[in-house]
């Protein structure tokens, strides 16, 4: 099988690298950054390098988008008239429902092979240089097929992702949308927004030179890309927003509680996060 890469970029070019052990044989890459495309090819992760998104839809047996997903509705339309009649299409965005709406709009007949799906893998340091084929082993890929989508082309997607050694967990788009905004979407905007927040001060710099483990577990997610999670904020706007807006609301409280040394709502709001957290170890085996 091969491989059209439509973003060369962390997950793009890790994807490309762990989904070799499942049956791509020759990858063809394509990227607007032509640095990046070079890199790409040097390190091996593409064996080929195109001069546009149509050209990789024309040549493969599956075009993965691997880019900001308000990049995606172009995209898809640039692909759309190039794509063979059995050329499968997929994705990693971090939003489904936007991305399922322009996939339906750009691709006609050709949407029923388009598989949406979002990797729980990757780093803080964004760029194809830190791409790694063991990226998702051990890691959920969460697929969010509708009625359109053809099954035997969600099955060979997934069959990738489990070669990579990740476990495939169905999940309706919306749904999806929902939970991200609130395990993924808002902890990122939380992040950036705090390191932000206290770059921007007269003594900022001093005080993070003193910051601890604790502050750079937190934050460590503001290393991210910029890009890829503006496009993610704004594409999941509506579910984020409600989750914000719920966070708003209990920093309230808690500035109140902080201002009125009120102990027991703090420590009330403590433990109830304390024992959440300790249940999530619990789940997750660490």
């Amino acid at each position: 099988m091969k491989l059209g890469l439509i973003g060369v970029g962390l997950i793009g070019g890790s994807a490309a690298a762990a989904w070799r052990a499942g049956g791509i044989r020759q990858v063809i890459g394509y990227d607007r950054d032509a640095q990046a495309l070079r890199r790409a090819h040097a390190h091996g992760l593409i064996d080929t390098v195109a001069a546009s998104a149509a050209e990789v839809a024309r040549a493969a047996d599956l075009v993965l988008l691997a880019v900001p997903v308000l990049a995606l509705p172009e995209v898809l339309r640039e692909i759309a008239p190039a794509l063979p009649a059995q050329t499968l299409v997929t994705d990693v965005g971090s939003t489904k429902v936007s991305v399922i709406e322009a996939a339906r709009a750009a691709l006609g007949a050709a949407f029923a092979r388009f598989v949406p799906a979002h990797p729980i893998a990757g780093r803080e340091l964004p760029g194809v240089d830190h791409a790694d084929p063991q990226l998702f082993a051990g890691k959920l890929v969460i697929t969010t097929p509708v009625a359109e989508t053809d099954r035997a082309a969600c099955a060979r997607v997934e069959h990738l992702w489990i070669s990579a050694g990740a476990r495939i967990v169905p999940m309706d788009p919306h749904e999806h949308d929902r939970v991200f905004a609130a395990v993924s979407h808002l902890p990122h905007l939380l992040a950036f927004a705090l390191v932000a927040a206290i770059a921007a001060e007269p003594d900022g710099a001093h005080k993070l030179g003193f910051a601890g483990a604790g502050f750079r577990d937190f934050t460590r997610i503001a290393a991210s890309s910029p890009e890829v999670w503006r496009d993610i904020c704004i594409a999941n706007r509506t579910a984020l927003s409600a989750e914000l807006r719920r966070y708003r609301a209990l920093l309230d409280h808690l500035q109140a509680a902080v201002d009125g040394a009120d102990a027991p709502l703090l420590e009330r709001t403590f433990a109830a996060a304390a024992a959440a957290r300790r249940q999530l170890t619990t789940w997750e085996g660490e």
